[in-house]
């Protein structure tokens, strides 16, 4: 009985001999055996699809084959060998056996082998690894505002990654840094849900600020998935007094408006005068202190309280009168342009009246001249003249006679 046995001992023998080749030449290089399989580790994330490749250096017409984690065959050359369409032949040649498989799943991780039946068969293993995609964000602890000077704290969370998530907080740009990250599996399923804190106190400056919760996994492009939410803050109310006009003057109307920029805006104003009560023309009308007639004495500085339930603010505004404006039609009053204007008409008239009394003199001195040389020539005349006429005459005449008269003594 022991004869037939040996038989039986040298088949396991050479089986264990072809198992322990084949673990050899699955390791074996392109260089060191031409004939064995060459693959390579693929990562892809859920609902992606993922490309495995099988090559050989060179080709001794044997065929190659695909097999899942489970050993089952996929691809037998050219041939489907299970049916799941989501697996797709890519290309098959005498050297190269190339699958796809689409929508994966996490239940597509694991190892795959690629298989060449030569004697002995070689192997070539790739691994595939599903990235669980992690969700959105979630941000909470924005359920209500808060009041300046206190503290809010927020909670973010991402379920779904594979491996976890990390998260990062922002302030508008501004990285801040949060409290220690939570990591959570999940019952049944690879994947984990990732929460992270964070506590801030909050100031007025900061009231509709974007606080950003962003997620950072191999899945996902930087900024992919993130959450945004603006912080609500109740302050108290900031107070200024804009008055209706930068010049108010004696006997106008005139009002200030108080403007208190707060959240929430305020709801009661309430005005006051330092050092007195309010004038009696100055009629308060909730934001708006009106004045019916402008007077020096309404001069001082005016209080506006603005309260909008958070807290009291006050602003101050000093009012000074100036005089009143004078009437056009008032001799009197006189711009600075309208007294340019009379200085140089006045200039002008001066010129005029100069011009004036320097012709009048010039014609009064040839009136004289004029008037003297006819008086003579009269006189001349009426030294030997019986009337006037006869004066006038001579007079005319007076050369020729004192010529006539002086060849006759001659």
């Amino acid at each position: 009985m022991a004869f037939p046995s040996a038989p039986f001992a040298l088949w396991s023998v050479s089986l264990l001999t072809v198992l322990f080749t084949a673990a050899v030449h699955s390791n074996t290089s392109f260089e060191d055996d031409p004939l064995q399989p060459m693959t390579s580790d693929e990562t892809v994330p859920v609902g992606g699809t993922v490309t495995l490749t099988c090559r050989v250096a060179e080709s001794d017409n044997s065929s190659l084959q695909w097999s899942n984690t489970a050993q089952q065959t996929l691809y037998f050359g050219e041939k489907r060998a299970l049916r799941d369409n989501r697996i797709q032949l890519y290309r098959s040649t005498s050297t190269e056996l190339s699958i796809t498989i689409s929508e994966v799943q996490l239940s597509d991780e694991g190892e795959y082998t690629c298989s060449i039946f030569t004697m002995p068969v070689r192997t070539a293993r790739a691994t595939v690894t599903v990235l669980g995609v992690p969700g959105k964000p979630q941000i909470s602890g924005f359920e209500h505002a808060v009041k300046e000077g206190e503290k809010v704290t927020l909670t973010c969370t991402s379920t779904g990654s594979k491996p976890p998530a990390t998260l990062h907080w922002y302030k508008g740009d501004q990285l801040l840094k949060g409290g220690p990250q939570v990591v959570e599996t999940v019952d049944g399923n690879p994947t984990y849900n990732v929460s992270s804190e964070l506590t801030l106190e909050v100031s007025a400056s900061e009231d509709n600020t974007l606080i950003t919760c962003a997620v950072n996994h191999p899945s996902l492009s930087p900024g992919d998935k993130r959450s945004e939410q603006a912080l609500r803050v109740l302050y108290s109310p900031n107070v200024m007094i804009h008055p209706e006009s930068t010049l108010p003057r004696e006997g106008e109307k005139f009002s200030l408006r108080c403007v208190g920029n707060g959240n929430p805006e305020p709801t009661i104003y309430t005005w006051d005068k330092k050092d007195g009560g309010l004038p009696l023309q100055a009629k308060p009308d909730g934001a708006v202190l009106h004045f019916s007639m402008l007077n020096k004495s309404d001069n001082g500085v005016y209080v506006c309280h603005a309260d909008n339930g958070i807290g009291s603010s006050e602003g101050e505004y000093t009012l000074l009168v100036q005089d009143e404006a004078r009437n056009i039609t008032d001799p009197t009053a006189m711009s600075t342009t309208s007294g340019v204007d009379h200085a140089v008409i006045g200039g002008v008239v001066a010129v005029i009246v100069f011009i004036l009394l320097c012709l009048l003199i010039v014609l009064g001195r040839y009136l004289i001249r004029h008037k003297g040389t006819y008086l003579t020539h009269e006189a001349k005349g009426s030294d030997d003249a019986p009337d006037a006429d006869t004066a006038i005459i001579n007079a005319e005449g007076g050369h020729s006679g004192a010529e006539d008269k002086k060849e006759y003594f001659i």
